[in-house]
């Protein structure tokens, strides 16, 4: 997501904040989530300190610079100022005052998805200036305007991700259908082999200094209760008989049940690939990757920021994604 925009965020109360939306998030100063929690900055950047101290939260994730023009008597000053993402502002909130911070969170959701929405939108007006070119094209209608290579790559556009325009169809109307799926599941997902694999991902992202001692912390039984049920049978059968069900729900489940105190959606993605790579399902027939390393990431966000509600659709679109 390039472009920024701003959204007023107004509470019950009549409260009124400019935030920004970037890189498919919200963003806001600590003065900001100050008026929106109804409390200090000074207090905000108490709990801020609290927050990255114990490892809640990434700083380096949550927080960036960012450049304000603001206006001076007749000059235009540059100034930078410290933004904070939405992980950081729940953080705080649900400390500071839990009905606002759940308050805000409903907010910055729909806005979040109308912002993803119209983003869609503004491809898709793209798309069909496109294909009407390569009508052109494939007529001769105005072939003789365009250079060879140019029509060359927007054919090549159109043909490699014709299927990724049908899905994308499918999911805005809800229509999403599983077929053809692969039951020749190879391998089982199991706890304790799945729990050692957390752990070494978690030694290789401290050395990298990715990761806290809080990242892969079990904080209940869910984590093993999401793998027994993924593995259950009826009658004999799965209830989830193919690779892409049983992958599926690995993803969902880890990321949307928050088992772990931190690292939920990277444990997630990871786990995937991982049972994915054990039933030779990671890759497509002429060997390219079926999900690419920012697919991944959009899809474990767009999971995380999915309402309950949802999760059949977020299940058949994972399922769509890595079928065939």
């Amino acid at each position: 997501m390039k472009e920024k925009q701003v959204e007023i965020y107004k509470s019950s109360e009549g409260i009124e904040v400019a935030i920004m939306l970037d890189d498919e998030t919200v963003w806001a100063t600590q003065r900001q989530m100050a008026e929106i929690f109804k409390t200090t900055p000074q207090n905000i950047t108490l709990h801020l300190k609290k927050i990255y101290k114990e490892g809640e939260i990434v700083e380096k994730a949550t927080c960036k610079e960012y450049l304000q023009v603001q206006k001076e008597g007749k000059r235009q000053i540059q100034r930078r100022q410290l933004v904070y993402n939405l992980d950081a502002i729940l953080s705080v909130g649900y400390r500071v005052n839990s009905k606002r911070g759940t308050q805000f969170r409903q907010w910055a959701t729909q806005r979040l998805k109308d912002y993803l929405v119209k983003g869609y939108a503004i491809n898709q007006k793209r798309l069909e200036q496109l294909q009407q070119t390569i009508q052109l094209i494939s007529t001769g209608g105005k072939a003789e305007t365009l250079q060879l290579q140019e029509a060359k790559g927007l054919l090549e556009i159109i043909n490699s991700y014709a299927n990724s325009f049908v899905l994308l169809n499918r999911f805005d109307s809800n229509n999403l259908v599983s077929e053809k799926l692969n039951e020749k599941i190879t391998y089982e997902i199991r706890y304790t082999e799945a729990i050692s694999a957390v752990n070494e991902l978690k030694k290789q992202l401290k050395k990298k200094k990715e990761a806290t001692d809080l990242f892969g912390n079990e904080k209940d039984e869910g984590f093993k209760s999401s793998l027994q049920s993924i593995i259950q049978t009826f009658g004999g059968q799965y209830l989830y008989p193919s690779i892409e069900e049983q992958a599926a729900h690995l993803l969902y489940f880890i990321i949307k049940n928050h088992s772990f105190s931190d690292g939920n959606k990277r444990i997630g993605a990871f786990l995937f690939v991982w049972f994915l790579e054990k039933n030779k399902h990671r890759f497509k027939k002429n060997g390219e990757l079926k999900i690419n390393d920012n697919g991944l990431t959009a899809l474990a966000l767009l999971i995380a920021q999915s309402k309950p509600e949802e999760k059949e659709l977020m299940i058949k679109l994972i399922v769509n994604l890595i079928n065939g």
